[in-house]
């Protein structure tokens, strides 16, 4: 029988015994360009060979890039639908869960990652880099928005300009952050 091991805070578990594998949400827009899907392809596809499970909003666009990048590198997706049925989802996701919340599985999305990589930007996108923000999830922009704060100055996101340099930072970023909480459990 298999055991699972207790992970360190924000580290997700695959069953497998004692093989902590790493959830990265790919998030952006359902109406991407060509050339976000195309980096979004790239990113599922690297997170994928790096052994990392891609989780998206399970439509189309950046999110049915990334899981197709990754399906096509042998990993897994997991798409978190708006609506209550499986059918629009991307045929990309190995597992697609019918949230039947809308926008709000966008919280879904973030909560549910380790890590989060922005490909391009809509107003979803836009909530979602908000709440990785706001829960202290480590998150990678590949172009999209800027922010500012309310005094007008920008706000600092990690940016790559190449999904290779996001998924490394990403992981890096991940790394890290295992690092710190073993510290503190040693101290």
């Amino acid at each position: 029988m298999n055991e699972i091991a207790p992970a360190a805070p924000g580290i997700g578990l695959c069953h497998d015994r004692m093989s902590v594998r790493r959830y990265v949400a790919v998030i952006g827009p359902a109406d991407a360009s060509a050339a976000e899907a195309a980096q979004a392809h790239s990113v599922g596809r690297l997170l994928a060979r790096a052994g990392a499970i891609v989780v998206n909003g399970g439509l189309g666009g950046v999110m049915e890039a990334a899981a197709r990048g990754a399906e096509e590198a042998g990993g897994m997706s997991i798409g978190l639908l708006p609506g209550t049925e499986r059918d629009p989802g991307s045929p990309d996701d190995r597992i697609a869960l019918p949230t039947g919340l809308g926008e709000l599985r966008n919280g879904l999305v973030v909560r549910c990652a380790d890590a989060v990589i922005s490909v391009g930007g809509s107003w979803g996108t836009l909530s979602e880099i908000a709440l990785a923000m706001r829960t202290g999830k480590p998150l990678v922009s590949v172009g999209g928005w800027r922010i500012a704060d309310a005094s007008g100055s920008e706000v600092a996101v990690e940016r790559a300009t190449t999904p290779a340099e996001a998924v490394t930072r990403a992981l890096a970023m991940l790394t890290g952050a295992r690092s710190a909480d073993t510290r503190s459990d040693a101290d």
